[in-house]
């Protein structure tokens, strides 16, 4: 876990890491969040609706914002203030999703960053852009 105080912190930093999306992802979301929908359980339903398998939940892939804000960048002196995410492209299990951000304000009389968030599937695909504005405690 990443310890940056608001002063250590320069835009354009950028931190990243890599996560792989499982089936068993898949289904700890669901257990967590109720969400039945069939096009992220039921492989045959999300093929007959035209997608290579289960498609994973939005909000799963949106999590990992989460874990880039609190243990990469600023890391474990962040408070997330607000989110905007568009995802882009469906991901599936077996995929492995690249999770940057990228510095791109400072506002220095909040002790508040802007972080540009991109994922990136194994293909190099743009699967979510979004940003976050973080407090640094």
């Amino acid at each position: 876990m990443n310890t940056y105080t608001y002063d250590e912190i320069e835009t354009g930093q950028r931190e990243s890491f890599t996560v792989d999306i499982t089936e068993e992802m898949l289904d700890i979301f669901r257990s967590l969040s109720g969400d039945t929908n069939p096009l992220h359980n039921d492989s045959d339903y999300a093929r007959g609706k035209g997608y290579e398998s289960r498609v994973a939940y939005g909000m799963l892939t949106a999590s990992f914002m989460s874990t880039l804000a609190g243990v990469y960048m600023p890391g474990e002196r962040s408070l997330i203030k607000e989110t905007h995410i568009k995802f882009t492209k469906p991901v599936f299990p077996g995929d492995r999703l690249d999770i940057t951000g990228e510095v791109t304000e400072k506002h220095d009389g909040f002790n508040m960053i802007v972080l540009k968030v991109t994922m990136t599937n194994q293909r190099g695909e743009k699967v979510l852009r979004g940003s976050m504005d973080i407090m640094v405690q």
